[in-house]
């Protein structure tokens, strides 16, 4: 990790980012934002090593990825959502269990922020290009003074069974929101 053109002399800091790169091919200025988010969220929330987290991501882009290989927090086991609005912002909460409600946290990168790092404001708003390496310089100098958060409280779900019914199109098997007999495939192919 000595290879890295950044300054940072944090272990902690630097072995997670020794797991991203791997994982997401590359140290992306999204990839670290994501980072500067969850390390915020785990500080605020109190999340202790190995505590189980749910996160939902408003961005497709490098930001979930931290949360991934940091966390575990997946799409595969359900502690990961992407609701992709194209924001750089990110909700976090720990595990509850369904039916009560947790306390969770909403981070953004806040614009009127960034104003003071015009360098990272110019990536963030897409006016020049900038080098992945500058602007998370820049997001090192700025030392989490980019981001807002506030408290919410969010409501652990009760887990339903699924019901598997075979499409009446198609006749493969697929999981039944509510009373479809045609998949969503068959419903509508130009879904992918």
């Amino acid at each position: 990790m000595n290879d890295l053109p950044f300054d940072i002399k944090d272990p902690v800091l630097l072995d997670q980012i020794g797991k991203i790169i791997p994982f997401h091919g590359y140290l992306s200025t999204g990839a670290f934002i994501g980072l500067e988010m969850l390390n915020l969220a785990k500080k605020l929330l109190d999340i202790k090593e190995g505590e189980r987290i749910y996160v939902t991501c408003e961005s497709k882009n490098c930001i979930p990825d931290p949360f991934q290989i940091i966390c575990g927090s997946t799409i595969g086991n359900n502690g990961l959502n992407i609701l992709d609005h194209g924001k750089m912002a990110v909700t976090v909460n720990k595990a509850g269990n369904p039916g009560e409600t947790v306390k969770g946290i909403r981070i953004v990168i806040d614009p009127e922020k960034t104003i003071k790092y015009p360098l990272f404001n110019t990536w963030f708003m897409n006016e020049a290009k900038i080098s992945h390496e500058a602007a998370i310089n820049e997001l090192l100098k700025a030392d989490g003074g980019v981001y807002s958060w506030y408290f919410i409280d969010l409501h652990v779900p009760l887990k339903s069974e699924n019901k598997i019914v075979i499409c009446s199109a198609c006749g493969e098997s697929f999981v039944q929101d509510e009373n479809e007999i045609i998949c969503k495939w068959c419903s509508d192919p130009e879904i992918l």
